[in-house]
């Protein structure tokens, strides 16, 4: 099989333009991601809590705490950042208490958001703005 000058380089892009354009390459919003984690049911603004601090100084590594007295799953979202899942927390019936620390890394200031499924079906919501001073993604 002999290929012209012309196919090669047909072929060349075309494998060029996969390898820089993978398909799936859409980034889910905010918004999507909790309509996604709830199936579209309302949330309550209360039962949640989120403990950031007002001002990073550095969003490389910004300590949060999320609770929810009662829940079997909650998500945490940066919706600043590129990708805003920070994680999601799983709680099995043996667990002392529906709680979770940890650092997180922050582009810029922003929302944090967590929403937490409870042992009822029911979901709670709660919002945090933290300010960043040095961002943590390049920024």
């Amino acid at each position: 099989m002999t290929f012209s000058r012309r196919e090669v380089l047909a072929l060349g892009l075309g494998a060029a333009a996969l390898t820089v354009l993978p398909a799936g390459a859409h980034a889910a919003t905010s918004d999507e991601l909790i309509a996604a984690f709830t199936g579209g049911a309302p949330m309550a603004e209360t039962g949640v809590t989120i403990t950031a601090p007002e001002i990073a100084e550095n969003g490389n590594t910004v300590p949060i705490e999320v609770a929810a007295p009662g829940a079997v799953s909650i998500m945490v979202l940066a919706t600043g950042n590129p990708v805003p899942p920070v994680a999601t927390f799983n709680f099995g019936p043996l667990a002392a208490e529906q709680m979770a620390a940890t650092r997180i890394r922050l582009m810029r200031t922003q929302d944090l958001v967590a929403v937490a499924k409870m042992a009822d079906g029911s979901f709670a919501r709660a919002t945090a703005n933290v300010k960043v001073t040095i961002g943590g993604c390049g920024g």
